[in-house]
């Protein structure tokens, strides 16, 4: 008999954890007929086995093992195109998202006709448990992020802990991106139509077994999935994370300057006539900002293929020679701009054109930045070791 409800596991690393979560789960449903799909990244310490060895008590679980294709919402949306049932839950298998509110989110289908149903901590009744105050204020900030760019009708919209009709599944995946952070936000910021939802509260329990996943990456995800859907239709992601990186750069060097003058940092002659007097403390500003650009770019913006260990020398003097570039770049735009577009303008002052042109500029060096890192400072993960 076909099953009502369709319970999805991604899984990476949870051996120890996924038979524990697996028998709550099937205690929990005891009453629904429901199938559980195992979506397992290949995991190193074989949970996929161990998925396969639980067929034998749990005949309603099944097991996906994908060899490519790697990644929570990805393999989120792999198990809901495999499922049977008429709603979609969806948790994690470490034992952290709370099995006994399950009854009461099916119920919320069946009794009550909601779209979405989400297990939340935020709202009355629910907790964050024994979240550290850094953990809970990280989580915090994301929801106001994520509620007040996407206007977003949740308390929790960073929960992955949901379930969610069959029929807004089908009406959604096509827009769905599967490398999204949080597939409970791409079904929210994608949504066509007003979902009826229903938020129940629960308390976030701790893991038992392996450790946290969230890394530097899943920040990284998190800002790209908020800006894919608020801003994706028009420009890439990961090119307003460099905007604002550089954006921050500006700072940086503002600050630099700033430290470098108050220091008392000489003028000296160089002997190159457009240079001189050069400014130690222009100087400083331009190679902090630059310094602070790399770091937070390979740590944040290019994270997957980060430089490490040794290799962070190689990769900053090949930051700091596009970076160069770009200073040319922007030079020669404005100097374009400027005086071959600009100055045949009449009724305008000069320093409105010379402002104008300078943003003009700054925005052709930014780009042209992006793509040279991009495509040759991070073109892919650096092969050489520690």
């Amino acid at each position: 008999m076909r099953p009502s409800v369709s319970v999805i596991l991604p899984t990476y690393n949870e051996s120890k954890n996924l038979p524990i979560a697996a028998d709550r789960i099937t205690r929990s449903l005891s009453d629904y007929r429901h199938e559980i799909i195992v979506v397992d990244d290949d995991s190193p310490d074989h949970t996929w086995e161990i998925a396969e060895h639980l067929q034998e008590k749990i005949p309603q679980l099944k097991v996906i093992r994908r060899l490519s294709g790697k990644g929570l919402s990805s393999a989120v949306l792999t198990g809901m195109g495999a499922a049977e049932g008429e709603v979609f839950v969806v948790m994690d298998s470490d034992l952290q998202h709370d099995e006994k509110i399950l009854p009461e989110m099916i119920r919320s289908f069946y009794e009550r006709d909601v779209d979405l149903c989400l297990g939340t901590r935020y709202a009355k009744g629910g907790s964050t448990g024994k979240w550290s105050l850094a953990r809970i204020g990280i989580s915090r900030f994301a929801n106001f992020l994520a509620k007040g760019l996407l206007g977003l009708p949740v308390s929790d919209p960073m929960s992955g802990y949901f379930g969610i009709k069959r029929s807004v599944y089908s009406e959604t995946k096509n827009s769905i991106n599967p490398r999204g952070f949080k597939i409970l936000l791409e079904f929210l910021g994608r949504s066509k139509e007003n979902l009826k939802i229903e938020e129940i509260p629960y308390t976030f329990q701790t893991r038992m077994y392996g450790e946290t996943k969230l890394n530097n990456s899943v920040i990284k995800s998190f800002f790209l999935a908020i800006l894919d859907i608020r801003f994706g239709k028009w420009i890439s992601p990961t090119f307003l994370l460099y905007s604002l990186v550089g954006a921050s750069g500006v700072l940086v060097n503002l600050v630099g300057f700033l430290i470098a003058e108050l220091c008392k940092f000489p003028e000296v002659q160089t002997g190159i006539s457009f240079l001189d007097p050069f400014s130690l403390s222009v100087f400083s500003g331009i190679e902090l900002s630059i310094l602070s650009n790399f770091f937070l770019n390979n740590y944040f913006t290019f994270y997957e293929r980060r430089y490490t260990g040794r290799n962070l020398t190689f990769g900053f003097l090949l930051f700091h020679l596009v970076s160069m570039v770009g200073i040319v770049v922007q030079m020669s735009a404005f100097h374009f701009i400027y005086y071959s577009i600009f100055k045949q303008w009449n009724g305008a002052s000069e320093l409105t054109l010379k402002f104008s042109a300078d943003i003009l500029s700054i925005l052709t060096a930014m780009v042209s930045n992006y793509f040279l890192n991009s495509n040759l400072t991070w073109s892919k993960k650096p092969e050489l070791k520690n």
